[in-house]
């Protein structure tokens, strides 16, 4: 997803995001309108390219040509770990804040296809750079952005303000939109959900369009753009591969790996059996994605050994049922142990065969269908529903 840029500015960036698709002619005035560099704080840990990994910190006081070539390149920066706790220099546990990648921001400006005098809700002002772009685009009364953090939200609109521009910034909950301002014919998530929020539908406009990065528990992200209609539902196809932040009040809390052990050592009681799906192929984004959405409230860790070996765990959110598979080079056949009320390794390995079985399709077949009391995922067409990929609300 992520292109190199030869020089470090503003219009090698624009080259490299024009070349990839993301930066549309309609947008072109409105990126070199609004300056990146002027919505990235001093110290960011760059993306490192075709990963999910953050790299070293890049301090603008320390290296400040370091610090302009990663602004100046297709990369996300992360501003913030863990909720703001972390200070130090070394990376935190997890990124909760970030100037997200430029491909990304620009591709799904276009998925939202604003047009004149449309008001906007954002959800997820970060460092403020969307806010501006989107400002910029249809004006600043024309939008609202919505962060829960208010650090940064402060920084944010510290950075709105030496812009220039002043877009109505609110600090809460984003679930909850903000009524007050709606309704809104477009609405856009810089951060991922497991579940679109009701309130965003009921504050856009039939016809309106969400667009969002939504991705199920087990793993696996794609955009999502749906449109609101007349009975109060919101239906879309995915529309490219993700990697976002979840919203704060989406996030999952996992049980310890002791949890589920009961104080035995491994396999403890579980039953064993044997597959011949390598662990590697459920691995795949798109490969968890379809996963997810038909194996509920499970996700899964690697525990990785010395010669490149490594265990598969798979665990329920009930605290109970775990599975592990263990990967071996070379191998045709992989052991497996299973323990719990459900068999998690068995729902993951038939949810793989209706992917594979299925050409592997990627993203941008699959769809959502949000209504009052339900979302539903489906292949291809509406009338083609994931099995089991249903979310009662």
């Amino acid at each position: 997803m992520s292109t190199r840029v030869k020089e470090a500015g503003p219009e090698g960036l624009a080259s490299a995001l024009i070349a990839s698709g993301a930066l549309q002619s309609d947008w072109l005035p409105t990126y070199r309108a609004v300056p990146r560099a002027m919505f990235v704080p001093d110290r960011v840990w760059p993306g490192i390219p075709e990963g999910t990994q953050q790299g070293a910190l890049i301090d603008r006081r320390v290296d400040p040509r370091a610090w302009l070539a990663a602004v100046y390149s297709d990369r996300p920066l992360t501003t913030q770990w863990d909720n703001g706790e972390h200070q130090g220099d070394e990376v935190g546990t997890t990124p909760t804040s970030s100037n997200s990648l430029p491909t990304m921001v620009f591709a799904m400006l276009g998925d939202l296809d604003v047009e004149d005098g449309h008001r906007v809700l954002e959800i997820g002002t970060g460092t403020g750079w969307n806010a501006a772009l989107l400002a910029t685009r249809v004006g600043a009364t024309n939008v609202v952005s919505v962060e829960y953090d208010p650090d940064v939200a402060a920084e944010a609109r510290e950075n709105l303000s030496e812009f220039g521009i002043k877009p109505f910034l609110h600090v809460g909950d984003g679930r909850q939109g903000v009524a007050a301002h709606a309704p809104y014919d477009r609405i856009i998530a810089t951060c991922s959900v497991g579940e679109v929020p009701p309130a965003w539908i009921a504050q856009a406009v039939t016809g309106g369009v969400i667009v969002a990065p939504w991705g199920p528990l087990y793993g696996g992200e794609a955009v999502v753009r749906l449109i609101v209609g007349e009975d109060g539902s919101a239906r879309g196809r995915f529309t490219r591969s993700s990697a976002f932040m979840r919203l704060r009040q989406q996030r999952a809390e996992f049980p310890a790996h002791e949890t589920y052990m009961g104080g035995q050592a491994w396999p403890a009681d579980g039953v064993r059996s044997a597959t011949t799906i390598p662990p590697t192929d459920v691995g795949e984004w798109v490969a968890q994605f379809a996963i997810g959405l038909q194996v509920h409230d499970a996700f899964w860790t690697i525990e990785r050994y010395d010669g490149g070996a490594y265990t598969l765990w798979t665990y329920g959110l009930d605290g109970k049922s775990w599975a592990s598979v263990d990967w071996e080079p070379g191998e045709a056949e992989f052991l497996v142990y299973q323990h719990g009320p459900r068999r998690l390794w068995d729902e993951t390995e038939a949810a793989y065969r209706w992917w594979n079985g299925r050409s592997r399709p990627g993203f941008e077949r699959f769809g959502l269908t949000v209504g009052p009391r339900s979302t539903v995922a489906w292949l291809d067409d509406e009338s083609c529903p994931v099995p089991g990929a249903e979310w009662l609300r």
